[in-house]
C-alpha cells in the first residue's frame, strides 16, 4: 500500500514532484525510497531517506539537482526533482521497507514494498 502521485511530461530545466504515501502494513516502515525504470533496463536506485533518522542518500546522477524529503505526519515521502534532463525519463517507483541490514539501502531487494510506477517525461 504505497501510493504514488505526480509525474507528467515537462521541458527540459522544468521541477516536478513526486510524492508516495504509505498504508496499512507500509505505514511501519523506516526507509523509503524512490527508483526508475526504462524500458529494456533494470530498475535504478535514486533517491532514499531514513523515516525516523532523516538521513539521505542520493544516486550519482541526481545527487544536487533532486530532493527526497518526510513528512512523518502524513506517512509520506515526497521527491523534489530540478533540473530535469531528457535522461531522467522514466517510470519512477517509490519504495518501503521496515528494516535495513545496512544504510544507506540502494538495491531492489533492499525494499519489501513497491508502489506503481508514475511516469515522467522529459522533452528536450
Amino acid at each position: 500500500q504505497l501510493q504514488a502521485s505526480g509525474g507528467g511530461e515537462v521541458q527540459a530545466g522544468d521541477s516536478v514532484s513526486l510524492s508516495c504515501a504509505a498504508s496499512g502494513r507500509t505505514f511501519n516502515s523506516t526507509v523509503m525510497g524512490w527508483f526508475r525504470q526504462i524500458p529494456g533496463k533494470e530498475r535504478e536506485f535514486v533517491a532514499t531517506i531514513g523515516l525516523i533518522t532523516g538521513s539521505t542518500h542520493y544516486s550519482g546522477s541526481v545527487s544536487g539537482r533532486f530532493a527526497i524529503s518526510r513528512d512523518t505526519a502524513l506517512n509520506t515521502v515526497t521527491l523534489q526533482m530540478n533540473s530535469l534532463k531528457p535522461e531522467d525519463t522514466a517510470v519512477y517507483y517509490c519504495a518501503a521497507t521496515a528494516f535495513t541490514v545496512r544504510w544507506p539501502p540502494t538495491t531492489v531487494g533492499a525494499y519489501a514494498y513497491w508502489g506503481q510506477g508514475t511516469q515522467v517525461t522529459v522533452s528536450s
